[in-house]
């Protein structure tokens, strides 16, 4: 048996938004037959909730509706046997796809900062990991969720590629969009993430740097595994 057979420890991918850290988190759980838990998602959903019950209005957030509401909010993940990963449920319902709705990027950075919002999500992400054996991606993970996980990496790549990849996928579906509206919408969200007083997007001191401007998905998949190896040969008794 293989060092990583023995031992399962926790990943966690922290970095700014549109850098492909959910497509990365997801392989290497897949790879290493880990739980991916997407952080971002559960954030899209509550964000998702909120622009149906008309709690956010230009960019503004019902702070007082959200709160008496949020112990209403139940979210899970149900396994998807057609893409083989996790998807994410809002009250029972299916949200994978609506999440990803650029309405939902525009203004999930507002209601992430807010902090009984993270609290809750925090609280239930830490009972998720528990068992150990999970990769969970976002921008707090290694410095809020798990400061002490077995393995931190912190993603990032010029803004320009990250609009570009993610003008790219929406085109994919078909979505009418605009590259300059996503590019002001990832360095606003930028902004927003580093300089937010709860919980901002911060390199934790001994997370990995992997800027990934110019790798593969494979690049990126060998590099991690790699990480993980080491990782967990170094923790073996």
């Amino acid at each position: 048996m293989t060092e990583l057979g023995k031992k399962k420890i926790i990943i966690a991918i922290d970095g700014y938004s549109s850098c492909g850290k959910s497509t990365v988190a997801k392989e290497i759980a897949k790879q290493l037959g880990y739980i991916f838990i997407d952080s971002g998602a559960m954030y899209r959903a509550i964000t998702l909730d909120c622009l149906r019950a008309g709690r956010v209005t230009n960019g503004i957030v019902d702070l007082a509706g959200l709160q008496e509401h949020l112990d209403q909010i139940r979210i899970n993940f149900i396994f998807n046997p057609a893409t083989l990963h996790n998807d994410i449920c809002l009250n029972g319902e299916n949200v994978e796809l609506e999440i990803r709705q650029l309405e939902v990027a525009q203004n999930v950075s507002q209601v992430a900062a807010i902090g009984v919002v993270r609290r809750f999500l925090v609280a239930q992400q830490q009972e998720m990991g528990k068992s150990k054996g999970i990769v969970m991606d976002g921008r707090d993970i290694g410095t809020v969720v798990f400061p002490k996980a077995e393995l931190k990496i912190f993603m990032t790549a010029d803004p320009r590629i990250r609009a570009q990849r993610r003008y790219d996928e929406m085109v994919a579906k078909n979505e009418a969009v605009d590259f300059e509206e996503i590019l002001s919408n990832i360095t606003a969200r930028d902004r927003f993430d580093e300089n937010r007083e709860e919980s901002p997007l911060r390199r934790a001191e001994d997370a990995i740097l992997l800027d990934n401007s110019h790798l593969t998905r494979e690049e990126q998949f060998s590099w991690i595994l790699e990480k993980v190896e080491e990782k967990v040969k170094n923790s073996c008794p």
